[in-house]
């Protein structure tokens, strides 16, 4: 019997274009691409190949010039700045290749930012945060700062505040590009960790064998894409 998972995210014919005085560059065209619900997807192409463009339409970072994207079944792509950063803050995890880590405050404090714009209070925070902590395996790093914990720690940090807030997807933009491969392939392990227990993550990578473990993989390249395929 086969279980039919609900679509999280659809996109429609999106585009996206950047324009100056002088240069229109067109960075997607015509996308057409659908993430479920469990899902795990990877999106593949080289350099200016309108990976992260798209991974800043998906994060509501950015809107497409033409074309629809429905979160949830809800049209997004015509939000106010307002409702799409509270849309942003409750329903999406980033995790981003640079950690993105704030070095005054420790590790707690870090998973707890993003739930204090929902106005949560503040027991609830730490108690989330503390959990998140503990799933990565990092609730023994709570009170260090980020200087001192190594790249590998870092990523785990941030992979604990991006799942804090319990989001419905989570983006990952090269989440092991600033990694060695010992630590790169421990993210991995921590991906897939999460995306057995339910996790929907549509990740960013250069790496094709990081990209196989995803459930689908999707290529890019100038702005269209070329290739879907499910991973084995």
């Amino acid at each position: 019997m086969t279980i039919q998972h609900a679509t999280l995210v659809r996109l429609e014919g999106v585009s996206k274009i950047f324009q100056t005085d002088e240069v229109e560059t067109h960075a997607l065209a015509d996308i057409n691409l659908h993430l479920d619900e469990g899902e795990f997807l990877s999106i593949e192409g080289p350099s200016g190949s309108g990976k992260s463009t798209l991974l800043s339409i998906l994060g509501l970072l950015d809107v497409p010039s033409a074309g629809r994207y429905l979160l949830q079944g809800e049209p997004v792509e015509a939000l106010s700045s307002s409702a799409r950063a509270q849309a942003r803050n409750k329903r999406i995890g980033f995790i981003f290749q640079t950690f993105n880590l704030i070095g005054d405050l420790d590790v707690v404090q870090n998973v707890e930012l993003p739930l204090s714009y929902r106005r949560m209070p503040r027991a609830e925070r730490r108690e989330r945060a503390l959990a998140a902590l503990e799933q990565v395996q990092m609730s023994h790093r709570a009170r260090h700062f980020p200087n001192q914990l190594s790249g590998g720690q870092q990523q785990r940090v941030a992979v604990a505040r991006a799942i804090a807030g319990e989001p419905r997807l989570l983006l990952a933009d090269e989440p092991t590009g600033s990694l060695d491969t010992h630590n790169g392939d421990g993210v991995m392990d921590l991906l897939s960790e999460l995306h057995d227990s339910g996790a929907t993550i549509c990740m960013v990578t250069h790496n094709p064998s990081y990209a196989r473990r995803a459930s689908r993989s999707v290529q890019l390249l100038d702005g269209a894409v070329t290739d879907e395929r499910a991973c084995a």
